[in-house]
């Protein structure tokens, strides 16, 4: 725009000078000349003047114009580049503050998981301590009463012993005291045989038992730590997932941002570029009324000194006509009575006749250059109107072309703006689906391997856990305790 007002404000001064120039007639003197233009020299250096002076107000206008529209967007974007940044940290504190959440949550999680595995191993322990003991008690009483029985037993075998010898008096006493010492050695050797029997079957029982307690002790173990293991990945996942959640509202919110900001760097470009135009337009307006006023003043001041140069023009002629009469009459009157006086009587009349005719023809055609002078000088004021109205036709079709010039560039500004403003746009979105699908990417491999730590963490415990069991089993069967998972144990007395 500022070449357009350059290129119009060159077309001023090569329009204007020319137009104060005034035309001059053949038949006017050099006097005349001098007294026609000086007036109108010194208007043309006023209006000169006057006209650079309203250009450079207009253009220094314009320029202030244009640098506070440059300093109004350049603090936009400063602001807005500020706003950014300032989201952009406020995001990223975010995600930091979700991390250490979820490493104080993992943290505390693990506490937990180790202070219920203590807890667990103390249960268990207790558990088989509790159970050992049901079992001593139990077997303390199979033995009691397994002694109960053997004297019992002892006792009815002596008495029926010493009954048949009671009955029997053939059998004297002496044999009668070595029968029953007999028979109580071989009731007491028999009832400690079966006594060690029972106390060795009490101990293979107890001890396998023990075993078994062991193994539903591992097993336990086995799916506590599984049951952990569970929930810290549950854990792991759960945090992924709420992390994953404030990336994509994160992510949303910046493409908020961005369509905000983008929309009103864009409105305020258009708000500046409307106000150029309608300052450019009202420029053009001034400048279009000021040629106006400008070559308005210029042919007033030419009609109004047409009249007067005319009026002097014509009174000059006449002033000369009138003068070269007297020169012709006096010349006239000189060569009458010098032709009088030299030529003879009789011919004066022919000579005077003569002369007559002459003078006659001279005054003749003074007359009629006169009346041609007074023509030229009408028909200069024709084409004085005439070249004024040119002129005016022609100030105007500049003016309109340099209007229509005006809007073209204004248009042409305008689209440029809008093909800027559409390619911004698309960049943007193609800004904001390129960071989507990298988020989508990201996001999938973070779950990918999540869900690759999960089976790996698992398939290593269980893969552990089944080493543990097997050796368990292993050690169990060399020393021949044989299968131990078929064994009941006696239940918790809660009364």
């Amino acid at each position: 725009m500022q070449d357009h007002a350059c290129v119009r404000d060159e077309a001023v001064h090569r329009d204007t000078r020319p137009e104060l120039r005034p035309t001059s007639h053949k038949s006017r003197s050099l006097d005349c000349k001098i007294c026609h233009i000086a007036p109108i020299k010194s208007a043309s250096l006023i209006e000169e003047h006057e006209q650079d002076f309203e250009l450079r107000v207009q253009m220094s206008g314009y320029k202030r114009m244009r640098r506070q529209h440059q300093k109004q967007l350049i603090a936009l974007e400063n602001r807005l580049k500020a706003e950014m940044d300032e989201h952009r940290l406020r995001l990223q504190k975010e995600l930091e503050t979700h991390a250490n959440n979820t490493y104080i949550e993992l943290e505390r999680l693990a506490k937990r998981h180790a202070a219920q595995t203590d807890k667990e191993m103390k249960s268990v322990t207790a558990e088989e301590r509790r159970i050992q003991q049901q079992i001593v008690a139990q077997q303390k009483k199979e033995l009691t009463s397994f002694l109960e029985n053997q004297k019992k037993e002892y006792r009815l075998c002596k008495d029926k012993i010493k009954e048949e010898m009671d009955n029997d008096p053939c059998i004297p006493k002496e044999e009668k005291q070595e029968r029953l010492s007999r028979h109580k050695e071989t009731m007491q050797r028999s009832q400690a045989e079966e006594e060690a029997h029972l106390l060795a079957q009490q101990r293979l029982v107890y001890d396998r038992s023990c075993r078994a307690l062991k193994r539903r002790s591992l097993l336990r173990k086995h799916e506590f730590e599984q049951e952990q293991l569970r929930e810290e990945l549950n854990k792991k996942r759960t945090q992924k997932e709420m992390e994953h959640a404030l990336m994509i509202r994160q992510d949303e919110s910046t493409q908020d941002l961005e369509r905000r900001q983008l929309q009103m760097l864009q409105k305020l470009r258009i708000e500046l570029m409307r106000l150029q135009h309608q300052t450019e337009l009202e420029n053009q307006e001034e400048y279009n009324n000021r040629r106006q006023r400008e070559l308005h003043r210029k042919h007033t001041l030419e009609q109004r000194q047409q009249p007067r140069n005319l009026k002097t023009l014509e009174m000059q002629i006449k002033k000369q006509f009138q003068d070269t009469c007297k020169v012709q009459n006096k010349q006239y009157k000189a060569l009458r009575n010098h032709q009088l006086e030299v030529s003879p009587k009789g011919d004066h009349k022919t000579i005077l006749k003569g002369l007559k005719e002459e003078q006659t023809r001279k005054l003749a055609i003074l007359a009629e250059q006169y009346e041609k002078s007074i023509n030229e000088m009408m028909a200069s004021q024709m084409r004085l109107e005439a070249e004024q109205e040119m002129e005016c036709q022609a100030l105007k079709q500049q003016l309109k072309q340099e209007m229509e010039l005006l809007d073209a560039y204004q248009k042409k500004t305008k689209s440029q703006m809008e093909a800027q403003h559409e390619r911004e746009q698309q960049k943007l979105e193609q800004k904001v689906s390129i960071r989507r699908a990298h988020l989508e990417q990201k996001i999938e491999e973070e779950l990918a391997a999540l869900q690759k730590e999960r089976t790996e963490r698992i398939k290593h415990l269980l893969e552990r856990q089944d080493r543990e069991i097997n050796a368990f089993d292993t050690e169990s069967r060399s020393l021949g305790f044989g299968s131990l998972g078929s064994i009941d144990f006696p239940k918790e007395d809660t009364r």
